[in-house]
């Protein structure tokens, strides 16, 4: 198995896990976050690795059954794509499925940079289920 591979399996299986202790070790200090649906660089715009862990420690709390069904996987000259649908339970008990594809730079064994795509529209359940959950 690839070196990229085994970062991958360590990453989404410590998210699945909600293990932010080994997640924050696979990322790089200074690693940068980017998603299509705002399209800001997270490090550069104030999000650190640690307010990316809090997120996703927000998120795993909230969402049951957090899993990752991937349904292809390609080794990259910097690292690894992955395209998968993210899989969970909503606190008020509605399943959602989103379709993602993620691509990762690797260096040294560790995320350096995270691009995440979606369709927002397959994000709206969860944002507006989580929405009520923390206005509670």
């Amino acid at each position: 198995m690839s070196e990229a591979f085994k970062v991958g399996d360590r990453f989404f299986s410590a998210i699945e896990a909600g293990d932010m202790q080994t997640l924050r070790d696979i990322y790089h200090p200074d690693v940068v976050v980017w998603h299509n649906t705002d399209g800001l660089e997270k490090r550069e715009q104030g999000q650190s690795r640690e307010d990316n862990v809090a997120l996703l420690t927000m998120l795993t709390a909230r969402i049951s059954d957090w899993k990752y069904d991937i349904w292809y996987r390609e080794v990259t000259e910097s690292g690894l794509v992955q395209q998968h649908t993210l899989r969970g339970k909503l606190p008020n008990g509605e399943l959602f499925a989103i379709p993602v594809c993620i691509v990762l730079q690797i260096e040294d064994g560790r995320i350096t940079r995270l691009d995440e795509y979606m369709d927002s529209v397959h994000t709206q359940p969860m944002v507006q289920a989580l929405a009520g959950a923390t206005k509670g």
